[in-house]
């Protein structure tokens, strides 16, 4: 039976993929999966009806004995994130009237479906 951190790198990716059509079911459109560069990193770019560009944090988890995902989100990680929106515009320069950060959280359970919830506009930029 495999480790739980060989499964880590296969359940993120299937948390994002059902994060992707949880968005797109949404209305969003997906621009970007695992955009990376070597400082940094987001896991899903989308573009909302309005022309939004929204960066999305996916966190998920195998049940909640450990907590909630969206627990995960700390200052720090915001921090992280935000660096990386920053370099993103700064490298695809989107043509988007406004930007935002949403995070959408997936709970794994073996004996039901996954739990998906998105959260808009999740934390913002400080001044």
């Amino acid at each position: 039976m495999p480790s739980r951190l060989s499964r880590r790198p296969g359940l993120g990716r299937q948390a994002e993929a059902l994060a992707a059509a949880a968005l797109e079911a949404a209305g969003l459109e997906i621009l970007e999966r695992n955009w990376r560069r070597p400082e940094a990193e987001l896991d899903l770019i989308a573009r909302a009806s309005d022309g939004t560009c929204v960066f999305v944090e996916v966190r998920s988890r195998t049940g909640t004995a450990s907590g909630d995902p969206l627990e995960t989100i700390t200052p720090r990680k915001q921090g992280q994130i935000i660096r990386a929106a920053r370099l993103y515009l700064d490298e695809a320069k989107p043509n988007a009237p406004a930007y935002r950060f949403d995070v959408v959280a997936v709970v794994f359970d073996a004996a039901a479906d996954p739990k998906i919830v998105h959260i808009p506009a999740a934390f913002e930029t400080t001044p």
